[in-house]
């Protein structure tokens, strides 16, 4: 077994599944990935409760800017995050909205397409692949870095290496992908902080000394 499949089951047998992405729809989880930048998770679900249970691509490309900034306010960098919500709206306004549709074509198409819509990096267009569209593709965010910088596991420095390491280590699973993201992140609000508070986390340890 490598060391990052190691390193999953340990989180995974502390942890368990903590079942992300929390969401009534695929374009829920789109609008979340674009709500979630630069803010936390709280502010999100503040500014998706505004759109009070009707929160469809419709709707957001039928309301005005002002209206659609005044909404998402909660989540801050609104004017920004509106100019966003439009632009991901109709890029899957494009495909009807039809996630089958958008799954005919190959991920790394797909993902060069949302590559080029306003307001989505690497991060968000992962996020939208692997948790609305469920496509195989490892999400990388700063705890992710932050973690394996610390860990002694060599997966490289730029957000594509981190990626591409991990899709090479790990069986190309949506599961998989999905629960190891989550418990890294849970991992990193618990024990490996900006400020790394290592008594009692599971890795604890392992983080000096897994084998290959």
């Amino acid at each position: 077994m490598n060391k990052l499949k190691k390193i999953y089951n340990t989180l995974y047998s502390h942890y368990g599944n903590l079942n992300w992405w929390p969401a009534d729809t695929p374009f829920e989880v789109i609008v979340g990935t674009i709500l979630t930048q630069n803010t936390a998770w709280s502010n999100v679900e503040k500014a998706i409760e505004r759109f009070e249970g009707d929160l469809s691509p419709e709707r957001v490309m039928s309301l005005s800017m002002e209206e659609l900034q005044e909404i998402i306010r909660p989540a801050g960098f609104f004017r920004q995050k509106a100019q966003y919500l439009k632009a991901v709206t109709e890029w899957f306004m494009g495909y009807d909205c039809n996630i089958d549709l958008i799954r005919e074509c190959s991920l790394s198409d797909i993902r060069a397409e949302l590559l080029k819509v306003r307001g989505v990096g690497n991060e968000t267009a992962d996020s939208i692949l692997l948790y609305a569209l469920c496509l195989p593709s490892f999400v990388v965010d700063a705890y992710t870095m932050r973690f394996f910088r610390r860990f002694p596991v060599d997966a490289g420095n730029t957000y594509m290496e981190v990626k591409n390491y991990c899709e090479k280590e790990l069986p190309s699973d949506i599961e998989i992908y999905n629960r190891f993201h989550a418990l890294i992140v849970h991992n990193g609000k618990e024990h490996c902080k900006k400020k790394a508070e290592c008594a009692g986390c599971p890795l604890e340890k392992y983080c000096k000394k897994i084998s290959s």
